[in-house]
């Protein structure tokens, strides 16, 4: 049942995208490395049904471990290759973060209006860079803008385990941006 209502969530998120067309073999253009001390790591697109969601891209401390994602700093940018809402972004996020660990209600509540107001909906082609602080929280970044910073350690641990956690909804995109760190492939 829980495969199907994931299933149903991308399904409702992507029909909500409105008409925008996937981007042609974009790529994710961040250079210079986005949080001091990092190097690149993997990189994957994010698909859903076949339709291109977006790019992602990880940049990792020396001496990052995949089980220990949440002790080091890290940045992850999301090159979008479809049109989301903040909320539809929000709303995402919390249930995802939910398969790590439980959240109470009102705890998600309040993330994710926290994540709604920092965010904004973003366009085909729009960059948002998450940075992940151990023991701080994180910091966005939308198109080389500065948004703000959600300052709270235990939300930062569960949303960059979107991508990185082992209970991941997608695991072969985590593999992805782990495998040059790992060393699998």
């Amino acid at each position: 049942m829980k495969r199907r209502q994931h299933l149903a969530w991308w399904a409702a998120l992507a029909a909500g995208a409105g008409h925008a067309a996937p981007a042609q073999a974009a790529t994710a253009t961040t250079a210079a490395t986005p949080l001091p001390g990092t190097v690149p790591a993997g990189e994957a697109t994010m698909r859903f049904l076949g339709w291109s969601v977006y790019q992602a891209r990880l940049w990792v401390s020396p001496g990052f471990r995949a089980e220990q994602y949440a002790s080091l700093p890290l940045a992850l940018e999301l090159l979008y290759l479809r049109d989301f809402s903040a909320e539809a972004i929000a709303k995402r996020s919390l249930s995802e973060m939910r398969r790590i660990e439980p959240i109470s209600d009102e705890q998600g509540a309040r993330w994710q209006a926290q994540l709604q107001a920092l965010l904004p909906d973003v366009k085909n082609g729009d960059r948002l860079l998450g940075l992940h602080q151990p023991d701080t929280g994180a910091r966005f970044v939308h198109n080389d803008r500065p948004l703000g910073a959600l300052e709270d350690a235990r939300f930062s641990r569960l949303f960059f385990g979107i991508w990185l956690s082992a209970a991941t909804s997608e695991p072969s995109l985590r593999q992805a941006l782990l495998a040059p760190v790992t060393g699998t492939r």
